[in-house]
């Protein structure tokens, strides 16, 4: 007889119709089988799943186990192409009734077995919004197939799992039904979610200790139910999912599937669960136990390439368990056996451990190598662990790769992977190395590095890959090496071991950076990167800390490295927001131009004579807040120099700003962000000049002796003690480009010691009231006589600002009524104008007018001329007869020369006789040769 298949029975009259909906009824289904013959026979109806539940429910029917199993059986022919939403529940519970009697009856193993395959098969749904409807029953009903795994049968338990397995791969193989549609493909798979089956599986390990084969099978169906699904690895993990698989990660395993499918789970909980929950279940001494097994076994004895890559997972694992700071890894050996690992093939141990160990040199083993570099420096976070790392001398294993890939062996990493090791071995030297100073200074590291850093500059060939995290921007160059060889030399400096930098510096570590630093800057003119931006201020940074208190080796930076800081100082301000590193490089070339010439003479007048003084001037008068305090510091220890404050003086910045008005801006500048409060820049508390809101709001908190209060700490963090330092070496009078407001604001910074003597005093008077004690009376007159004088201070500024304010208020009216002056002299001189232009008209216009201008003119002219007239002088009339105006003449005028006759006229005797051309007949007639013409007779003179 063939399978049998379902078949839709069309409704009939009299008989009852069962429905999803009152509205629409439901189709009977029935079974139809065809014999041989092709005959097809109705052998059941549809099964009433709530008269089965009564069936096996009946007390009184508790014997009749055959009936029980026949109904059971045609129920399961019912649903071989689908169970329907709405039976699912009357379903479950027949599942549950046949579980609860296995334990007597062995008999009923079989259908609950046929029930579970059932729940494999797409769910049915008459109607799109079944899915919802049906949504609490469907997830409850799912989240039983966990709790059946308690039914003692190996068969069940390996059809529930099967069950569950098939939820990731549905079957669409199955006869469509009239009337009926299969679910989505997700739709059990987020139900099973909601029903926490996951949570359920995992409690049910605890029964398979001893059964491999059916082990196998639940992690089968943990490894589909963790693979994507955040929800149920939260579940798994509040289970102990993690330590229950890890804790068994080496138990006897023939399929060689166990290892495999649990490093799976575990790694499918650690992307999608929570990851600082699952690591402080694995932390745990048996889970790390069970590690470090499985992992050196691989190692050993794995060969596969399946092997490989299960030993890395299970070493990212270790990795992420030793970032718990309460993990057990040096309890359990774990940590020595790994700090052996990453060592054995560069020095030389004769541990057994390591005896069988050979590297093959593939992906595998250089994505190991990898692991165990990030792994120490894990392992270093954990003082405990620094002893072993330098027992297992982790810093000469990792200076074996401070060195060019020259001549690379067959049996050796390729170009690539040395480069990417070499890069992650500097790296790791950065993190180790100044924990473990001795090892570093035995094996010489700081000549390995500038050795190193020699062949970085060099010219030979070297193309480098730049296909990793740490190489960085260095695809065809060397660039990357030489990043983090500086960094490494930066972390080692930054010791402040007095050993290691003078090692540094006898080894010429000065002058070969310098030369680094020039190179670099002549050559990436055109093209700044990240990496170059970073190298040049890691070396700035070194040259910084070695010089810093040491006179000699600021000598031996010398006027180069002056040369060197002028020429970074000169950047162009714009780059300042580049975003690549340039106020980096900016902040690190101040920090050098502090520890590296202030303090030798011969390379202060250096950069005084190269106008270094200028461009630090410059740079403040930007105003970048990240920089301001750094200069002004610079400056005030440059002010030590008496050859600084010509420099300061004669600096003028944009729109002739001069140091002084520089300054006072930027103490206002300050105080508005101090929030002190101040009236046009006036002190209004006497009491609380330089106190800023935020320090008036902490008020007066009682510290130890050896702790700064708040007065003393607000010296150090904003500028003002800085520009009243300046301004000392300045003077306080004089100053060239002030203002009113800007004297007001001097009067203040002249007080500024003062101010904050009186503050601190303010301070423990009120800190000794805070705490109840009261001063010997010698000691309280003593407070009361500072707190008045304090005050009257404050008293005396303001009113010496008050007088700086009137005064100028005064100067301002007085030129407000110059200006009003002016403006009414042009006023006036206006209506001269008008009342001339009025006159002309007139004389224009009336005849009688212009002839007593004319007389008054005439009149005028008259008392004009000299009353007495000299001997034999010749007079001309300047005037033209019947002119009829009373205008000016023109400036040029005809007259007649002097007679010929007249010998000797008025100027004969005067210096410009000498100088003018003789005119025949005039006053030079008797210089001798000079010739005239005789037809000379007149000359043009200026008449007023």
């Amino acid at each position: 007889m063939s399978a049998a298949r379902a078949e839709v029975a069309p409704p009939q009259r009299g008989k009852p119709l069962h429905s999803l909906s009152p509205r629409k009824p439901v189709p009977v289904m029935r079974q139809v089988v065809s014999d041989q013959d092709g005959r097809e026979d109705v052998l059941l109806k549809s099964v009433d799943l709530s008269r089965v539940v009564k069936l096996l429910e009946d007390p009184l029917s508790c014997n009749f186990t055959e009936r029980h199993l026949r109904v059971l059986k045609k129920m399961v022919k019912q649903y071989q192409n689908g169970v329907p939403l709405k039976d699912l529940e009357q379903l479950f519970k027949i599942l549950n009734i046949c579980a609860g009697k296995v334990v007597e009856q062995e008999v009923f193993v079989e259908p609950i077995f046929e029930i579970v395959k059932l729940c494999g098969l797409p769910f049915l749904k008459a109607k799109s919004s079944d899915e919802i409807k049906y949504a609490q029953v469907v997830s409850e009903s799912i989240s039983q197939l966990g709790y059946l795994m308690r039914v003692p049968s190996s068969q069940v338990r390996m059809q529930i799992c099967a069950t569950i397995i098939r939820f990731y791969s549905p079957d669409s193989a199955t006869q469509p039904i009239e009337g009926l549609h299969p679910t989505s493909n997700w739709y059990k798979i987020e139900m099973a979610e909601c029903g926490g089956l996951a949570e359920s599986i995992v409690l049910s390990l605890s029964l398979f200790e001893n059964d491999p084969e059916m082990k196998i099978w639940v992690l089968k169906a943990l490894q589909l139910l963790s693979s994507s699904s955040g929800k149920n690895c939260n579940l798994m993990i509040k289970a102990h999912a993690a330590s229950t698989i890890c804790t068994r990660l080496n138990d006897p395993d023939s399929s060689g599937q166990l290892l495999f499918r649990s490093s799976e789970i575990l790694w499918n909980l650690l992307e999608n669960g929570s990851q600082e929950e699952l690591i402080n279940q694995l932390s745990n001494l048996e889970c790390i136990h069970a590690l470090k097994e499985a992992f050196g076994k691989l190692l050993k004895r794995g060969y596969r390439h399946f092997d490989h890559q299960l030993r890395n997972d299970l070493l990212v694992i270790a990795t992420l368990i030793a970032e718990n700071p309460d993990t057990a890894m040096i309890e359990s050996g774990f940590a020595k056996e790994l700090i052996l690992y990453a060592t054995f093939s560069e020095v030389k141990s004769h541990n057994p451990l390591v005896r069988a160990i050979k590297l093959s040199y593939t992906n595998e083993d250089f994505e190991m190598k990898k692991l165990l570099f990030n792994m120490l420096v894990i392992l270093s976070r954990d003082l405990p662990c620094i002893q072993m790392l330098s027992d297992g001398k982790v810093v000469l294993a990792l200076f074996h790769y401070v060195k060019p890939n020259e001549k690379p062996g067959v049996h050796d990493w390729s170009a690539a992977h040395f480069e990417d090791l070499q890069l992650h071995a500097i790296a790791t030297l950065g993190t180790v190395a100044h924990l473990l100073v001795e090892d570093y200074m035995v094996c010489q590291g700081n000549t390995r590095l500038l050795l190193f850093l020699e062949w970085c500059v060099g010219q030979d060939h070297f193309f480098g890959k730049g296909n990793s995290f740490h190489g960085t921007g260095g695809r065809g160059n060397k660039r990357a090496q030489m990043r983090y060889c500086l960094r490494l030399l930066r972390a080692m400096v930054s010791l402040d071991d007095e050993t290691v930098n003078q090692d540094l510096c006898d080894q010429g570590a000065i002058s070969q950076l310098q030369g680094i630093l020039k190179r670099i800057d002549q050559s990436a003119k055109e093209k700044e990167d990240v990496t170059v931006l970073e190298i040049q201020a890691d070396i700035l940074f070194i040259l910084s800390t070695v010089c810093e208190n040491d006179l000699h080796r600021k000598e031996l930076f010398g006027t180069e490295g002056v040369d060197l800081l002028l020429l970074l100082l000169r950047m162009d301000p714009n780059k300042f927001y580049s975003g690549i590193g340039h106020n980096r490089l900016i902040l690190s070339t101040l920090d050098s131009v502090w520890c590296c010439v202030i303090g030798c003479y011969t390379a202060e007048d250096y950069f005084l004579e190269k106008e270094g003084i200028f461009i630090l001037l410059d740079l403040l008068s930007l105003n970048q807040s990240n920089m301001n305090n750094v200069i002004l510091g610079i400056l005030v220890e440059f002010c030590d120099n008496p050859k600084t404050i010509s420099h300061l003086n004669t600096w003028r910045g944009n729109k002739n700003q001069t140091t002084a008005n520089l300054l006072v801006q930027l103490w206002r500048q300050e105080e508005d962000l101090l929030g002190v409060r101040h009236n046009e820049n006036r002190i209004i508390d006497t009491k609380k000049r330089l106190v800023g809101i935020l320090q008036e709001e902490q008020g007066v908190i009682s510290m130890p002796a050896n702790c700064p209060s708040s007065a003393i700490m607000d010296v150090a963090e904003n500028m003002r003690a800085k520009i009243y330092s300046v301004f000392c070496k300045l003077g306080f009078e004089d100053l060239p480009g002030l203002e009113a407001k800007d004297y007001v604001t001097l009067s203040v910074i002249s007080r500024y010691l003062d101010f904050k003597v009186g503050e601190i005093w303010s301070e423990i008077s009120a800190e000794l009231a805070e705490e109840g004690f009261r001063p010997v009376t010698p000691d309280e007159e003593a407070l009361e006589v500072i707190g008045k004088a304090f005050e009257n201070s404050g008293k005396m500024v303001a009113s010496h600002q008050a007088m700086i304010l009137e005064n100028k208020r005064q100067q301002d009216l007085q030129e407000e009524q110059q200006v009003y002056a002016e403006m009414q002299a042009n006023h006036k001189q206006n209506e001269l104008t008008v009342k001339s232009w009025e006159d002309f008209l007139a004389r224009t216009s009336n005849f009688e007018v212009l002839k007593k201008a004319k007389r008054l003119q005439e009149k005028s002219i008259e008392s004009s001329r000299p009353k007495a007239r000299p001997r034999n002088g010749v007079f001309h009339s300047t005037q033209i007869p019947g002119l009829r105006t009373t205008i000016a003449y023109g400036r040029r005028v005809t007259v007649k020369s002097t007679p010929s006759e007249i010998i000797g006229g008025p100027l004969a005797d005067t210096p410009l006789a000498l100088k003018k051309v003789p005119i025949r007949g005039g006053a030079l007639q008797n210089v001798k040769g000079i010739k005239m013409s005789n037809h000379t007779k007149v000359d043009q003179v200026c008449v007023k």
